[in-house]
């Protein structure tokens, strides 16, 4: 033990959206059916835009990724919820919750960028189509998503080494169903005056500058497609963009929500189910957002399950 309140931190415990027993199989239940969902929607999308060399484009290209870091971000999460409910043990090592922390606001910060190299491909295809590939060169599309990639870890290596300098308590408790940075943060003895700074920085810069520009480049695609005088043309291109529409709203307005109940309610359960919508929802409507309003994914999905089932 260290001196006053303050302990050497071995494990945490999650106490995840509720303490009732008898509620327990139905979380598991539905954590399971959610993260199966997600796995079983994206991986399909993945090996179909691998398999099918019509859709080797640079929007595929990123919805693939997208789809990846969707299944990352969900392992992340929900495993080790299954596994502490299975044997009712709510613990989590020190080092295991920074790695959750870590991965975490990766996989999150990556979804942001990924969203925004989204909007900026379907500005490029629409407002600029004749230099459409010469701009969204293969080089240029492996660019961004490794620079995405790369200022991701640094936030989330950032933010995790920065939780390794405080000293906590003897109240370990995280009133969450994973390491949460927030909560995490608000176990410490110590100083928290930058953690909490640096989080309001990296929400701006994640946050606000990707949403930015989206907005900046749905305004030009807007202004485009009013200008062309092809009422065929302004339907393909709306059809382009509304998937990906959908899914910005999802992400952010879910992201909205968590920020505004942890605000307006002083209930960590409260703001806990609040995370549920936005750490795991948008990851398992996505492929179905995709999938529903995109006629070349379910001919590639439908090539890809005919072309595993002939051999029987």
């Amino acid at each position: 033990m260290k001196t006053g309140n303050q302990t050497t931190v071995s494990k945490f415990l999650l106490l995840g959206l509720t303490e009732d027993p008898a509620l327990q199989p139905l979380i598991f239940s539905l954590f399971l059916s959610m993260y199966l969902v997600t796995i079983l929607g994206n991986l399909p999308i993945i090996l179909a835009i691998i398999s099918d060399s019509h859709l080797h484009t640079p929007m595929y290209f990123f919805l693939c990724s997208l789809s990846f870091n969707d299944i990352c971000l969900s392992s992340s999460i929900i495993p080790k919820m299954l596994v502490n409910i299975l044997a009712q043990d709510q613990s989590i090592t020190y080092a295991g919750c920074l790695f959750q922390v870590c991965f975490v606001l990766v996989f999150m910060a990556m979804e942001s960028c990924l969203l925004a190299v989204m909007a900026y491909d379907h500005y490029v295809d629409i407002c600029h189509p004749l230099r459409y590939t010469v701009i969204m060169n293969p080089r240029l599309c492996v660019l961004l998503v490794l620079v995405s990639l790369f200022i991701s870890i640094v936030d989330g290596l950032l933010h995790t080494l920065m939780v390794l300098w405080l000293s906590f308590c003897k109240d370990l408790e995280i009133p969450h169903f994973f390491c949460e940075l927030n909560q995490v943060i608000k176990l410490a003895c110590s100083d928290t005056l930058i953690d909490n700074i640096l989080i309001y920085i990296a929400a701006c810069i994640f946050g606000g500058v990707p949403l930015s520009g989206i907005i900046f480049s749905y305004c030009n695609i807007v202004s485009s497609v009013l200008r062309m005088p092809s009422p065929g043309g302004k339907h393909k291109a709306f059809s382009t963009c509304g998937s990906h529409l959908s899914v910005v709203s999802l992400f952010y307005d879910t992201g909205l929500g968590v920020y505004i109940s942890s605000v307006v309610t002083d209930s960590p359960r409260k703001t806990a189910v609040a995370s549920v919508m936005y750490s795991m929802v948008p990851q398992m409507l996505n492929p179905f957002i995709y999938n529903l309003r995109n006629r070349d994914m379910q001919e590639a999905l439908r090539k890809l399950i005919s072309g595993t089932t002939s051999p029987l």
